[in-house]
């Protein structure tokens, strides 16, 4: 047989040439397709389940979370091993399945489990993380002012952009599972309490956050027709500013308002940070993993 082969590509050397050429053309053709990835994504099929939990320490999270959720997920078909993690106000569950199960598949059936579990009242729903692993990384930026313009944001205003234009930009990015970020200040309102006026006006701290609850809120009610016309019933009282959280009413005491900033003083603040992020020693910038 080999014999034969041979015999045939001497006597048809321009059909094996012109053979030969088309193989090649092909093979460049199917190289220009092939996906390659310079750390390639080992990570086995797996699904975390993430519940956070503030007020709860690492023994009552393992009890009241973890436990039950694992117990919840365990007769997941296909499932290879789970493993999880408690820590104070967190619960991480990793849940692996067997190669070739589709991970589409294996979420939608967690997520029908994680649906007959009661939570403890002091933690949040148990949610899925997105489907990335820390090998998934494609692409690293950092976000900074140009020369000249470093006193005209702040890493507050940097972090801002980033998490409210940039970031929702990139996830519409075909291939993008999730954009996290890290560095800056976390944006917040904070409202500085006076313990000695809350006394005076008789006031408590629930008091306060349960007026803060009840008055940053749009709600909708009925229409009222007018001819051809229909005018909707709406209340606006979504706090956009803080003059606007500082006109919320707390208390009435005799007829007259009590304010929140009767009893606080509201300002912006940032989140607690446990950590920074620099770039070639020219300051903090905010660094965005996607």
């Amino acid at each position: 047989m080999l014999n034969r082969i041979i015999q045939f590509s001497v006597r048809n050397k321009l059909a094996i040439g012109l053979f030969i050429l088309v193989w090649v053309g092909y093979g460049i053709y199917q190289l220009t397709k092939l996906p390659i990835d310079a750390v390639p994504d080992i990570t086995n099929n797996q699904v975390q389940v993430i519940t956070t939990a503030p007020s709860l320490g690492a023994e009552d999270v393992e009890r009241l979370i973890t436990f039950p959720v694992e117990l919840a997920v365990s007769n997941v078909p296909e499932i290879k091993e789970s493993r999880s993690m408690s820590r104070f106000g967190l619960s991480l569950i990793t849940i692996v399945f067997e190669d070739g199960t589709d991970i589409y598949w294996a979420r939608q059936q967690v997520t029908e489990r994680l649906a007959q579990i009661e939570i403890n009242e002091n933690a949040s729903a148990p949610t899925l993380a997105p489907v990335t692993t820390g090998l998934g990384e494609i692409y690293q930026y950092v976000l900074k002012p140009q020369k000249g313009y470093e006193q005209t944001y702040s890493l507050a205003d940097l972090r801002t952009i980033q998490d409210w234009t940039v970031r929702r930009q990139l996830l519409g990015t075909p291939g993008v599972a999730d954009v996290a970020t890290f560095g800056g200040e976390l944006k917040q309102y904070e409202v500085a309490v006076n313990p000695s006026k809350l006394k005076a006006l008789n006031i408590s701290i629930s008091d306060i956050f349960t007026a803060l609850e009840n008055n940053n809120q749009n709600t909708g009610g009925a229409y009222i027709e007018k001819g051809p016309a229909v005018l909707y019933i709406r209340s606006v009282g979504l706090t956009k500013s803080i003059a606007d959280i500082n006109k919320i009413v707390v208390k009435d005491n005799g007829g007259v308002p009590i304010l929140i900033h009767h009893v606080a003083e509201v300002r912006l603040g940032s989140a607690i940070r446990y950590g920074a992020l620099t770039m070639a020693g020219q300051g903090e910038s905010a660094v965005v993993l996607s």
